[in-house]
């Protein structure tokens, strides 16, 4: 980084680059939430407890991981031996269950920065917690998202 762009990064807020994105709440449709992620090819959602704050962020692969039965995620050979209709039962299993139910019990860490963040900031939180995007949050209010590809639009302007 030049210094230049380092003088830039340390000046722009989180609060600045935050963008809106859809959210859902925990007791939101599971199905609904899945089509919400393909038809917008979202890398995750945030969602958000009864009072609209940030509870969790539920990755799309998290999603993905309905499409394949626990036995081939432990042993991924046998996947080749599986039908492709596999993935036609996706709507099946998350019929009548909510994003709650979707959420992995050993939550990590809420991936969530403060408005006034830098994009430095925003960008080790992303990278320390592994997340493809990040809730910003100005006191307990959700402002907007940051995702990975948005941060990275920024470094390589």
């Amino acid at each position: 980084m030049t210094p230049a762009e380092s003088s830039y990064a340390a000046d722009v807020r989180a609060s600045e680059i935050a963008e809106d994105f859809p959210v859902v709440a925990s007791d939101s449709d599971a199905l609904e939430a899945a089509r919400l992620l393909a038809a917008n090819r979202l890398p995750g959602l945030v969602v958000t407890d009864p009072r609209g704050r940030p509870a969790a962020i539920l990755p799309a692969s998290q999603v993905v991981r309905l499409l394949v039965p626990r036995y081939v995620q432990d042993d991924p050979s046998l996947a080749g031996v599986l039908s492709e209709s596999m993935a036609d039962r996706v709507a099946e299993k998350l019929q009548g269950k909510t994003v709650r139910a979707l959420l992995p019990d050993d939550r990590p860490e809420l991936p969530v920065v403060q408005a006034d963040d830098t994009i430095v900031e925003v960008a080790a939180a992303m990278a320390r917690l592994r997340c493809p995007l990040v809730a910003v949050v100005d006191g307990d209010g959700l402002t907007g998202v940051i995702t990975a590809s948005r941060l990275l639009e920024l470094a390589l302007r």
